[in-house]
């Protein structure tokens, strides 16, 4: 029985991402989303107490996502300037991937919804940049690199064209990808971002 429970919970947030990509710009309500699922609104509810959850579900997958993701390329690669570009080019490869999650990653879908959501979408991008902070601090133990600007603004400054690209890629709707030209950005960036002692 509870499977069939979690079975119906993800096609609820796999149809909710969907419509998040299909209809950008729109709002999306409880009784589109229950037709686009196939149940009445009540079977809704039976699973989510409330359309915030779903979109708090849509974003614990992203988190969930992302962070393991990233915590095995600081486990598994040793190179700072690699892990750099890994955990960006991840983020970015993910928001392509995903292009409903990207309306919640600018919270562009949380107009009008709870403040809650905004606070835990901002979370996202601050654990981010925490970890490239610390990615970043790393590099004059293990490599004897300094970051070209200091820590912080070095790992801010990673977020900001993150972030923007993101966008870029929501105001586009979706035809603007955040991996188009990257490779050629990253490399000008990856020049100038991490000096020798």
């Amino acid at each position: 029985m509870s499977n069939k429970k979690n079975d119906r919970r993800t096609q609820i947030l796999q149809a909710l991402a969907q419509m998040l990509e299909s209809s950008p710009g729109a709002r999306i309500t409880t009784a589109a989303l229950a037709k686009q699922v196939g149940v009445s609104e009540a079977a809704l509810y039976r699973h989510f107490p409330s359309k915030a959850k779903m979109f708090e579900g849509l974003i614990e997958f992203i988190e969930e996502t992302l962070f393991t993701r990233i915590n095995r390329i600081v486990q598994e690669e040793s190179n700072v300037v690699s892990r750099i570009e890994m955990i960006t080019t991840l983020v970015l490869g993910f928001a392509e991937q995903n292009p409903g999650m990207c309306r919640l990653l600018t919270a562009d879908a949380l107009a009008g919804e709870t403040e809650r959501l905004r606070i835990r979408i901002a979370q996202v991008f601050d654990r981010i940049e925490t970890q490239l902070k610390q990615v970043i601090r790393e590099a004059d133990l293990k490599q004897g690199l300094r970051p070209a600007m200091g820590v912080a603004p070095c790992a801010n400054f990673l977020i900001a064209i993150i972030e923007g690209k993101i966008r870029h890629y929501v105001r586009s709707e979706f035809k603007v990808k955040p991996l188009d030209i990257w490779t050629e950005q990253w490399s000008v960036l990856a020049q100038n971002l991490m000096l020798n002692r």
